[in-house]
Formats: C-alpha cells, sequence, structure tokens
C-alpha cells in the first residue's frame, strides 16, 4: 500500500529546490520554483491548496520560502532580482540531499542556536525568525481585504491603468457573470480588449471560479484577468490554462502587493545608507 504524501519541511524541500533551479538552466522565478518542486514531489492537490495561517499564502510555499532563505544563508543560491533565483558555484557543487540538509544545520547551529530556538532541526519551525518581505505583504494584504469593494475595484483599475491599460472601465454590477471591468491593452501595433475580475478572498480560488468568469467574458473580450488577495488553487491554476479553452491570466495576493510596491500606489519603501570607514585611506595621508 502506497504511503501518503506528507506536508513536506523546508529542509525536505532543500534539495528539490536546487535541482528545480538546475534544470531550469540556472535561474527560475517563484512561481516557476513552486511548480518545479512540487511536481518533483509529487505533491497532491490537497497539500498544495492548504493555506499558511488561512492564508493568503499556502504552507508549502511559506515552507519554500525558508527552504530558499537556508539555501541563501549558505550561498548555494541568490536572488540578484526580486523574484528570480539563481544557483551558485557553491550550490552546483553539492552532491546529494543529506549534505544540503548537513550545511543548513551546522549554519543553524552556528548562527541561530539559542534557548528561544532549541528544537529539532529536522522539523519545520515557526520560530526560525521573520521574513521582512512577508510583514509587509501580510499587512498590505489585510488593509486590501477591509477596503469596500468598489474602493477595490476602483484600485485594480488604477493598477492597469499604470501597466499600460487605455480605456479601463469599472462595469460590475449584478448578472454581469463576475466580470468587474473591462480595458484594453496595447502591445505594439496590436490592441487586446480584456475583461477583468477583482475579489477580495482571504482564501483560496478554485476552478469553479475561473469557469463562470471564463464563461461570462467569452465571446466578449480577447482576453482575461483574474485578480485577488487570496490564492489560486493548483486546480484553478490548471483550469486557467487548460487546452482547447481562452487563457485567463491570474495575478494573486502577494502579486498584487509586488505591482503596488513597484507602482508607488500606497506602499513606500527606504534605502538604508551604509556608511563604512576605510582605514588605508587616512594610513595613506
Amino acid at each position: 500500500m502506497a504511503t501518503k504524501p506528507q506536508m513536506p519541511t523546508y529542509l525536505d524541500l532543500l534539495w528539490p529546490t536546487l535541482k528545480a533551479l538546475e534544470d531550469s538552466g540556472g535561474s527560475a522565478s517563484i512561481h516557476e520554483l513552486s511548480s518545479l518542486v512540487s511536481t518533483r514531489l509529487s505533491l497532491p492537490d490537497d497539500i498544495l491548496n492548504e493555506l499558511h495561517s488561512n492564508g493568503p499564502q499556502t504552507e508549502v510555499d511559506y515552507r519554500a520560502a525558508w527552504a530558499r532563505t537556508h539555501l541563501k544563508f549558505i550561498e548555494a543560491i541568490e536572488n540578484p532580482s526580486r523574484g528570480v533565483w539563481t544557483i551558485t558555484k557553491i550550490g552546483r557543487n553539492i552532491e546529494s540531499a543529506r549534505r544540503t540538509r548537513d550545511l543548513v544545520n551546522e549554519y543553524r547551529k552556528e548562527k541561530f542556536e539559542s534557548k528561544a530556538e532549541k528544537s529539532d532541526p529536522a522539523h519545520e519551525s515557526n520560530r526560525i525568525g521573520s521574513d521582512d518581505s512577508q510583514d509587509w505583504e501580510n499587512e498590505l494584504l489585510r488593509i486590501l481585504q477591509n477596503i469596500k469593494p468598489d474602493a477595490f475595484e476602483r484600485l485594480c483599475q488604477r493598477v492597469l491603468r499604470e501597466e499600460g491599460f487605455t480605456r479601463v472601465e469599472v462595469t460590475g454590477r449584478a448578472g454581469d457573470g463576475g466580470i468587474d471591468g473591462a480595458g484594453v491593452l496595447r502591445v505594439r501595433l496590436i490592441s487586446f480588449h480584456v475583461r477583468f475580475q477583482c475579489k477580495r478572498y482571504k482564501g483560496s480560488v478554485g476552478a469553479r471560479e475561473i469557469r463562470d468568469f471564463r464563461g461570462a467574458m467569452v465571446g466578449r473580450a480577447d482576453k482575461g484577468l483574474f485578480i485577488t488577495t487570496g490564492v489560486f488553487t493548483k486546480e484553478a491554476q490548471h483550469e486557467a490554462v487548460r487546452d482547447g479553452a481562452p487563457a485567463i491570466d491570474l495575478v494573486n495576493g502577494s502579486e498584487l502587493c509586488e505591482l503596488l510596491k513597484n507602482l508607488n500606489l500606497g506602499v513606500s519603501t527606504k534605502t538604508v545608507q551604509v556608511v563604512t570607514p576605510h582605514a588605508e585611506f587616512f594610513e595613506a595621508i
């Protein structure tokens, strides 16, 4: 009798992440890594769709983020640009899953061991530390989930305009099949008529919602765009690109937060100045 797959710990995800980067030619986006790692581990949908602390992130993605963080600690991978990870020479030279675990555990023992964090390093722990990027995203998502539905629709309208859409209108009304708005995206000489749906979800958006949206937009647009503060289940992601059906682009909560940050819409960033004295300069005077 086959053993039912269990929720992987972040340690379980270390080696698959390294191998996924190798298989991708040395670099991959977070979305690509998520797909490759889940395929490599043959994780079923019920595990992939389980939310971490009621969302907006899935538990697997949460643990995968910690796996990447620890691989970065041991200099096996790096992220020169946000959302894209690359494998390093050190990472390519790690020969086994066991060696990867050993390096991470050695690093944790050296750098993080304390009374507050003493635990079996072979198991996932929520006390490893705090992910600053996740903190601001969670705070922003809480704000978005608490604004009025029509305000969220206007926000999505603003985002699309900032991203180059024209004739963006919020049309959400009863009986419109879930379509909240429409716009036109011009790519050089070609224009695409787009219908979009924007929904504040604290949990998951499933395949049924994607099918309903597609049914409402077919014959009325060239493309569909679904924006949410939640996450899309694996079934929803598969349904969005199902063969024989118009493709629907998906923007989840984390991606929406990144858009708002890049567009400086309701989000500000600060650059910290680091001052370093150079003794050799003074010695040479």
